[in-house]
């Protein structure tokens, strides 16, 4: 399957963001946008919830089952669902989140057996420990702190 128009280009992006550890930064950008008129669009929300929820476990190291080039694939994804410039800017009313929903549903069927195998991962959990892997802290500096301590919220 062929990437969408103007997304290879946050392919090399993406693969700064994770050999810089900048993935806290990018998760919280993620949630703030979520949170806004994204957050109307089911289907986004979904999306972006769940490639949120398996960058969050990964960067804990609580789930590391991924293909390294499909963890980059899912950063530029989200890269791409939080830049306001992109192929329809997000400020146009009505049409401004169409690219960020063909890319994000672009990205999860491309990756539909590894966020299968994701999926599959966190059914296993017990609740309370699911809990304690998507649990966010207050700050994406108080991610990367945890990240930086060996920290890991206890399975």
């Amino acid at each position: 399957m062929k990437a969408p128009w103007n997304f290879t280009r946050f392919l090399p992006l993406a693969e700064r963001v994770l050999s810089r550890g900048r993935l806290p930064a990018l998760i919280f950008a993620v949630v703030r946008k979520s949170k806004g008129q994204a957050g109307r669009f089911s289907q986004l929300k979904t999306h972006a919830k769940l490639l949120q929820d398996l960058c969050v476990a990964y960067w804990r190291g609580e789930y590391r089952q991924i293909n390294p080039r499909a963890l980059v694939i899912i950063v530029a994804g989200l890269m791409y669902f939080v830049s306001p410039i992109d192929a329809i800017p997000d400020w146009i009313p009505g049409i401004g989140f169409l690219d960020d929903i063909a890319v994000l549903a672009w990205v999860v069927r491309s990756l539909e057996n590894e966020l299968n195998a994701f999926k599959a991962w966190r059914e296993r959990l017990r609740p309370e420990n699911l809990r304690k892997v998507e649990r966010l802290p207050a700050s994406a500096q108080a991610l990367q702190l945890e990240h930086n301590s060996g920290e890991k919220p206890g399975l």
